[in-house]
């Protein structure tokens, strides 16, 4: 097979994984919100996550009255685009941001938070998702966690005493290392 058939077919079985992962992740929701995938593709390279990537797009429906259970999205976050409703995003860190039509805001990569819909009406999203092929682009953690830190500022002041996600600091200098390389480096515990 050429080099170039065989990207097609990978890319093909890509995007079948990611369809087949997106459906199972919307069947295990155990919340009355609705996701509703309009496509699923893949690209060669996203400068956004530094290697072969899965996009997910999507409208997402939060029922009336629902709070959604703490999650962070891999990869290059959640770019959400407020339809209708109105939006209330919880931070694992402390503090709330409030979004309502034609706002649009990035949920950042790996940051819990949880979505609040605290109105009587529907509050319906248009989201895409950047991930590494083959990953989830939502991941639940079943509990409030602060973190990723979003930034050398979030670090300092101890603040970097406060996360918990995807892992405790152990200085200050260890949670402005993470900030700037990732978590490519080795950590003490």
């Amino acid at each position: 097979m050429n080099n170039e058939l065989h990207r097609r077919a990978l890319r093909r079985t890509g995007i079948a994984l990611a369809g087949a992962a997106a459906a199972a992740l919307t069947v295990a929701t155990a919340y009355s919100a609705v996701s509703q995938i309009i496509a699923v593709g893949s690209m060669d390279y996203s400068e956004l996550i530094d290697g072969p990537a899965t996009v997910t797009m999507r409208t997402f429906t939060i029922n009336a009255g629902e709070v959604l259970g703490w999650h962070y999205h891999p990869g290059a976050g959640a770019f959400t685009v407020m339809i209708s409703g109105v939006l209330n995003v919880e931070d694992g860190c402390g503090g709330e941001a409030v979004y309502t039509p034609p706002q649009a805001f990035l949920e950042p990569p790996n940051r819990v938070h949880r979505g609040k819909n605290l109105t009587g009406d529907p509050v319906v999203t248009a989201q895409t998702f950047i991930v590494p092929q083959g990953a989830a682009t939502t991941v639940a953690t079943n509990q409030q966690l602060c973190g990723a830190p979003l930034n050398v500022r979030e670090c300092k002041r101890d603040g970097w005493k406060k996360f918990s996600h995807p892992r405790s600091f152990f200085s200050l200098g260890d949670c402005v290392r993470y900030v700037i390389l990732g978590d490519r480096l080795p950590h003490h515990h």
